[in-house]
This record gives structure tokens, C-alpha cells and sequence, in this order.
């Protein structure tokens, strides 16, 4: 379990194939920090340290993984947003993240604005019941608002500390990100299909 508060970006040093599964090496500040078998959010996706080097941690995707997230598209340079699991006691300062992402979200449209970027994604329109107006959604691993709420679209504001410290500045037009929505809002979605 995660917040969307995110630690540091890691950078993808090394890709290796593994029958259908891809590898992953990424370098990061919190890489010796780690420990072998510890969960680890990746642009939002939950994945465990497979191994270790100086500076550096090792993750596998499997299958099912690349096919619902970004992963696939990560290149050595791309940057990953990087959270570690939340422990019993601390704060949530965003919201509850499980790291299972729902689908992709492409980005339509970037604004520069004067202080702030807003950002609006188009998503498949079978998510629209799972997000409301200035509710919660993780993009790429990041806790944000989102408003301007339609049934394949929405909008989400990017302060000046959340573009730098994230691969926000890094997104464009046209971009996939992985989104995973709010999860009470998942579980009165499927309450309401059963009736």
C-alpha cells in the first residue's frame, strides 16, 4: 500500500528480456536503501527488488504487467517516479495507492500556466463512474485531484514542487501514464453492479 507522495525518480539504466517478462535496473537515490523482496511503486505499478548493486536495484514485469501498464515503453534514461510502501503510523498525505493500475491514460493536452501545468488525459470511457469531481486518482504513482471530470476526460493541476521532483515535466501530448482510480470508489462501483 502506497500514498502517492512520491520519494525520488530513479532513472532505467539497464533492460533485459526474460522470456515474456522484461527486467528492469534502475539507479536511484534510495536504491541502497532497499531490501531483496521489498515492494516498490514504479510510475505507480507495485513491484518487488529482485536484487541489488551499489546504487542500483533490480525488478521484473511480467507479462500481464506490460500489457495493462507503461512499462513496456520505458527506454535506459526514462524516468520513474519511485515510493517506497507506507508504513503502519505514518501520515497519508495522499491518498491510499494500492500500486495495481487500472489501465492507461493517454495525455490530450499540456498548459503551462502561471505558476502551475495542468494536464488533461483521456481515458476508456468504462472507468467514468470511478471518478468524481475533485476526487482522487494516481497518475504514473503520483496522488492528484482531478477536475473538469467527463465521461472520457479529465483535468489534474501540477504544483511547481510536485513537476520538479516527479517525471511530470517529462510528460507531453500523446504520452501513455498509468492510472489506478480511487479504491473506495472501485469497491461502491462493484457494490451498485451487484445489485
Amino acid at each position: 500500500m502506497f500514498t502517492g507522495i512520491i520519494e525520488t525518480m530513479g532513472e532505467i539504466k539497464e533492460i533485459n528480456p526474460r522470456g515474456s517478462n522484461l527486467e528492469y535496473w534502475i539507479q536511484s537515490s534510495i536504491s541502497d536503501q532497499l531490501k531483496i523482496d521489498q515492494s516498490l511503486s514504479h510510475n505507480g505499478v507495485c513491484l518487488t527488488v529482485d536484487e541489488k548493486a551499489p546504487g542500483s536495484h533490480r525488478v521484473t514485469a511480467i507479462e500481464e504487467t506490460l500489457k495493462k501498464t507503461n512499462l513496456s515503453g520505458w527506454k535506459p534514461g526514462s524516468l520513474v517516479n519511485l515510493e517506497r510502501a507506507l508504513k503502519l503510523g505514518d501520515r497519508l498525505d495522499g491518498h491510499l495507492v494500492q500500486g495495481h493500475v487500472d489501465g492507461l491514460g493517454i495525455c490530450r493536452e499540456r498548459t503551462v500556466k502561471d505558476g502551475s501545468w495542468e494536464f488533461e488525459f483521456r481515458i476508456p470511457g468504462k472507468f467514468a463512474p470511478l471518478l468524481i469531481e475533485k476526487g482522487s486518482v494516481a497518475i504514473n504513482g503520483i496522488s492528484l485531484t482531478c477536475f473538469c471530470v467527463k465521461k472520457k476526460s479529465f483535468r489534474v493541476a501540477i504544483i511547481p514542487y510536485t513537476y520538479e521532483h516527479t517525471n511530470m515535466s517529462e510528460l507531453h501530448t500523446g504520452d501513455e501514464v498509468n492510472i489506478e482510480f480511487d479504491m473506495a470508489g472501485k469497491y461502491m462501483h462493484r457494490q451498485k453492479q451487484l445489485r
